[in-house]
């Protein structure tokens, strides 16, 4: 190859990188710790932030975060705003019909949490009569519709943290969070001194969904095989383990 060809190849994969666009992880903008919640900074930091970083390097992937608020995450996806959501999304049927998904990346229980010597259980006959909090858009939403009929409300919140602090005032009965939250929460101060968890609900795939996955737009299949190989690669390396350590007791994989 002569200068001139090698300099203006050069030229072209230079041009190229730096034209490159970088893959946009779309978060909750609302605080979930530990998963994910901004520093006094304004930094976001938590267990998923951690995650997604190990993953986009293990899949050689420039990626930057794009916090988005939780409602609209998935029609920012279709709509291109962003381009992967890594938000403890859970693989349900539902969302399937219009996102696809990567292989799982954790899969931890749903548990209902109340005030301490409530004598409540965590099924229709236990929640009946009672208010329960959760989350909007999530499937803790759509599991109390389904399966707490008898329930006299099922009042939502923007955030997790937001039931949890009603519950605590005494303004609802019992609120259903994923267990890993849960936990967070009942550590805490105020967690300790009001609430008591009740157990997990009963499962159901359908809702509740498979575990928690990388949500993408259908028919993107490379960057689906890309995460799914940096997923695997984490979890064989020890990386995945290495991050978990410092925020769990145990491993929250699942089964």
């Amino acid at each position: 190859m002569n200068k001139f060809a090698l300099t203006l190849a050069a030229a072209l994969a230079f041009g190229g990188a730096a034209t490159a666009e970088p893959i946009k992880i779309g978060i909750a903008a609302e605080p979930y710790p530990p998963f994910a919640s901004p520093d006094a900074a304004g930094n976001w930091v938590g267990w998923e932030v951690d995650l997604i970083n190990a993953v986009c390097a293990a899949g050689a992937m420039e990626c930057v975060i794009t916090p988005v608020a939780w409602e609209g995450i998935i029609p920012s996806l279709t709509g291109g705003q962003i381009d992967a959501i890594m938000a403890s999304m859970s693989i349900t049927e539902e969302r399937s019909k219009t996102i696809a998904f990567s292989d799982k990346y954790y899969n931890t229980p749903t548990v209902i949490i109340t005030a301490k010597g409530s004598g409540l259980t965590p099924d229709n006959a236990g929640m009946a009569g009672k208010i329960i909090g959760v989350q909007v858009s999530t499937v803790h939403e759509a599991y109390a519709q389904k399966h707490f009929t008898d329930a006299a409300e099922i009042k939502t919140y923007q955030t997790t943290d937001e039931g949890f602090q009603d519950l605590a005032a005494g303004r609802i009965d019992a609120s259903q969070a994923d267990s890993i939250a849960i936990d967070a929460f009942l550590a805490s101060d105020a967690g300790k001194a009001c609430c008591e968890s009740i157990g997990a609900v009963a499962d159901d795939q359908a809702v509740l969904g498979l575990g928690v996955g990388i949500g993408m737009r259908k028919g993107e299949d490379e960057l689906k095989a890309k995460f799914n190989a940096a997923i695997a690669k984490v979890l064989a390396d020890g990386t995945y383990d290495t991050i978990s350590k410092p925020y769990f007791a145990m491993s929250i994989y699942g089964g």
